[in-house]
């Protein structure tokens, strides 16, 4: 039991830094070095982060769309966390607000895996690429460096 709440004291600092950019705690508190976050989608930040190091980088360049997150639930075991959490942001004209659900692995004390799910993956696809889309090089370019 003791494991577990340590689990979601962690999860819980990890929104904090999150709410108040602390990046830097992030990363040399929460996020073990070789830490994997999977972000579902046909967009153009979905994909596997690895390392620390790339997961800060994706959470200052979300920071663009003045993301916000407001937890709803959270869940811990031994060894994983679940939130439930209410997330939103705009860009312009662009709006996305809707749930998630995050899976988290803890080890030694650190988030070490994460998997992303979105309550409405289509609409999350089209506000992603609606703000960050046009700054993709052409996929010519993009296929050369494969």
């Amino acid at each position: 039991m003791l494991q577990a709440n340590d689990n979601l004291k962690l999860v819980q600092k990890f929104f904090e830094c999150y709410a108040t950019g602390d990046l830097e705690t992030m990363k040399s508190e929460i996020l073990a070095e070789d830490v994997s976050w999977i972000i579902p989608g046909h967009h153009p930040l979905a994909g596997v982060k690895k390392g620390a190091d790339e997961i800060v980088a994706y959470f200052a360049t979300i920071a663009k769309a003045n993301f916000k997150a407001e937890v709803i639930t959270l869940s811990a075991s031994e060894d994983h966390v679940v939130d439930v959490h209410r997330g939103w942001g705009e860009y312009g004209e662009h709006q996305v607000d809707m749930n998630w659900v995050l899976t988290y692995k803890i080890e030694n004390g650190r988030i070490k895996e994460v998997h992303n799910f979105a309550a409405d993956q289509h609409a999350a696809d089209l506000f992603f690429w609606n703000v960050w889309g046009t700054e993709l090089k052409p996929v010519p370019e993009r296929l050369k460096n494969k």
